[in-house]
């Protein structure tokens, strides 16, 4: 599965989207998902230095593909209040993470596609704020009919 309870952190006490960044990307290192941390960490906010990931209503999508992700991955965090440099202004407080082999293709554009749908439902975006334990919140994602 792209995401698994080792892969969320919903008390995420960071506050600046690098460290959200390097934070997630550590998680997904652990479970063996990327082999280099810091290249993938550098695509990652080399994407950010492009346009920002924030998509609106405090949500932001980071993602990184690269040679450094050895399986494709989605990490998501709960964060207090990060400027991400937001079209609408605000702050961040939802965070998903893409990660993608170099060789993947267009596979981060799909899964990127899929959850930016869902998103734009108030009910999931209140949903999502409101789950208390990873298990919960891999629950609501199996739920949602994401296709990840």
């Amino acid at each position: 599965m792209i995401i698994n309870e080792a892969l969320i952190d919903l008390n995420t006490a960071l506050d600046t989207k690098e460290a959200v960044i390097r934070h997630l990307a550590g998680l997904a290192k652990k479970e063996g998902r990327i082999s280099d941390l810091e290249k993938y960490v550098e695509a990652a906010l080399h994407r950010e230095t492009e346009y920002s990931t924030a998509m609106g209503f405090g949500i932001a999508i980071p993602h990184g593909k690269t040679s450094a992700v050895t399986e494709p991955f989605l990490c998501f965090a709960k964060v207090d209040s990060v400027d991400w440099n937001a079209l609408d202004g605000n702050p961040v407080d939802l965070v998903f993470m893409i990660g993608v082999p170099e060789e993947a293709g267009t596979a981060h554009l799909k899964i990127l596609a899929s959850i930016s749908r869902k998103l734009m439902k108030q009910d999931f975006r209140d949903s999502l704020r409101n789950v208390t334990s990873n298990s919960e919140l891999i629950q609501l994602l199996q739920n949602s009919d994401l296709g990840i």
